[in-house]
């Protein structure tokens, strides 16, 4: 059975809520979603997390990651860039980047930020170079979502992006979800396609 998979960091609910809508437009067009997420990466050597998370998503594994048929990824902005502990995840991809799991396979990112031009495009732009190294197929979202012409929150043509502000309010607005559950669809729409 194929899937997408949606993978993700969130560390206030707003990037989690997010995944959530993109994998229900995701099952909108007729494929499994699969959410995952990656734990926390600490600066103390010797903490390690649980194998499994205390609430929400299980942990992504190489095998949810190889055996996607697609894949949305989402981070909140870091500076301009995406989360470490989603950048360590991927670091840690390089048997599937030798072997060419994820050649060809259709991705999209997501992304929150806690000020309006806090680095929301950079971030998207940032998750999508490791994908590129991939060889997967990168898709933004088109102007045929209309919200995206008089959004005055989230919302760009490289991802879908929530406007958390500076209380991380994990709450998007109407144009936000609708443009999250669009790129999840056209996602799996175009995952379907490829594989037919």
């Amino acid at each position: 059975m194929s899937y997408a998979l949606v993978l993700y960091y969130s560390r206030h609910g707003s990037t989690r809520n997010m995944a959530k809508l993109i994998a229900r437009g995701i099952e909108s067009a007729g494929m499994e979603a699969r959410l995952r997420t990656v734990p926390e990466v600490s600066t103390v050597c010797e903490e390690t997390a649980p194998a499994v998370p205390e609430s929400g998503a299980p942990y992504a594994t190489l095998d949810d990651l190889q055996n996607c048929s697609a894949l949305a990824l989402g981070s909140p902005t870091r500076f301009g860039n995406m989360a470490s502990p989603l950048k360590y995840f991927l670091d840690g991809t390089s048997s599937l980047w030798m072997d060419g799991s994820l050649r060809g396979k259709p991705a999209t990112c997501f992304t929150s930020t806690s000020s309006l031009h806090g680095g929301q495009e950079t971030t998207l732009l940032s998750m999508m170079l490791p994908l590129i190294h991939h060889g997967m197929l990168l898709m933004g979202l088109p102007y045929t979502n209309t919200e995206l012409l008089h959004t005055t929150s989230g919302g760009t043509p490289y991802g879908a992006s929530h406007h958390a502000g500076v209380d991380s309010s994990p709450d998007l607005t109407d144009d936000e979800a609708s443009l999250c559950n669009a790129q999840g669809r056209l996602l799996a729409e175009t995952a379907l396609k490829l594989q037919s």
